[in-house]
């Protein structure tokens, strides 16, 4: 059985991996990401080495083996649905139910996990918009653009919030901005490096490019 440390290195690994498109990732991402010292992450990459969980180039980077990559979609899948639990049935915050997950996902069992997906209706996507891996290790790879990168003056979806920090994600939720609301980007200057976004209700919302550059969205179709 894996230690809450292994599944958390295993984690950060796959969510690398993901924003990377697959390509091997580099042990200092690992560090920042998980806030440890190199030296610490070398030394816990041979041993996820030794374990067969991951395959360690030295100097270039890692990746999963399919027995990583199965475990950390498997602790991803568990941290998410808590998440969502801690919402939906418990009525905790939006902003506060990560670092609770984080607890969580290493201390529920499997049975457990079951129920709770069977409580909330088999949930596609986390309080944040993030796809949950389906039982057999699934994740929907479904490419949705930012705020920088979607049409001006257009009807969109609030789709995912990808920062986490409880102080933006109490900001966004102020604006009305959160998965499942509709918005539309009115302004976007180059040179202040600011997107103006507008809410459905409410007053709009100056950001800047790097918080923008954390809300993903889906344009709506004509009649939904």
């Amino acid at each position: 059985m894996a230690t809450s440390t292994v599944e958390d290195y295993l984690k950060s690994i796959y969510l690398e991996e993901r924003r990377r498109a697959g390509r091997l990732v580099a042990p200092g991402r690992i560090s920042a990401a998980m806030n440890v010292a190199p030296g610490t992450v070398t030394a816990m990459l041979k041993t996820l080495t030794e374990s067969g969980l991951v395959s360690y180039e030295p100097y270039a980077g890692v990746r999963l083996t399919e027995a990583g990559r199965k475990l950390a979609a498997h602790i991803l899948r568990r941290h998410r649905l808590v998440e969502q639990f801690l919402v939906q049935v418990m009525g905790l915050d939006w902003s506060e139910v990560h670092q609770e997950a984080e607890i969580l996902e290493h201390a529920v069992s499997d049975r457990i996990i079951d129920r709770m997906d069977d409580m909330l209706g088999r949930p596609t996507v986390d309080p944040h918009g993030d796809p949950i891996p389906t039982a057999g290790g699934a994740i929907d790879d479904t490419d949705h653009p930012n705020l920088l990168a979607c049409p001006l003056n257009t009807p969109m979806m609030i789709a995912r919030v990808i920062d986490q920090r409880a102080e933006y994600l109490q900001l966004l939720e102020r604006y009305h901005l959160m998965p499942g609301k509709r918005a539309t980007v009115e302004e976007r200057d180059v040179i202040a490096q600011t997107v103006k976004v507008a809410p459905e209700v409410g007053e709009p919302l100056q950001l800047g490019f790097h918080a923008a550059s954390k809300i993903l969205v889906r344009l709506i179709q004509p009649g939904s």
